[in-house]
């Protein structure tokens, strides 16, 4: 298969993924709030194993809060929070697997508060905001994810066969 197609097929497949599984949270009244579990979000460390998952996540993400009816503010902040996550576990992907979740939990822990204060006007602190999503993105990116990782881990060079590793 042509590298340009694969890259857009790996990228499409994540980004339907990442909605179809925020759609899943959501039925189960996870995936909105001050603690959020979005299963998606355990998505974020596909850039560890390809690039195609920086748009892919990107993408998704956007489908995801616009298709939940998110408001425009949290629509562009929360996605552009899934971007700034996935380009950090992308630039980390030579490194050690278990830093992967690390930069979607902590681009999350810092910009979604303030979606929820400001935009949403939820009643409490950017600090104890902050705490609240940090405790779902670790949920999700930390515990979800790397399980994720590791199972992937194990069919990488069936999964993504021309990014080495």
């Amino acid at each position: 298969m042509n590298k340009k197609t694969l890259y857009l097929v790996h990228a499409a497949v994540i980004a339907a993924l990442y909605v179809v599984l925020t759609f899943l949270a959501n039925a189960l009244g996870l995936s909105s709030g001050v603690i959020q579990v979005r299963f998606s979000e355990a998505l974020t460390i596909l850039p560890f194993f390809t690039p195609a998952a920086i748009p892919g996540l990107f993408a998704g993400c956007i489908l995801a809060n616009i298709l939940t009816g998110c408001m425009p503010l949290d629509v562009l902040f929360g996605s552009l929070a899934t971007l700034l996550g996935a380009l950090g576990t992308w630039s980390l992907s030579k490194s050690s697997k278990l830093l992967a979740p690390l930069p979607p939990i902590i681009a999350n822990t810092l910009i979604v508060p303030f979606v929820l204060a400001y935009v949403y006007q939820f009643e409490g602190s950017i600090p104890y905001f902050m705490l609240t999503v940090g405790i779902g993105e670790v949920i999700s990116c930390g515990v979800l994810g790397l399980i994720l990782l590791n199972v992937l881990q194990r069919y990488r060079k069936y999964l993504f066969p021309d990014i080495p590793k």
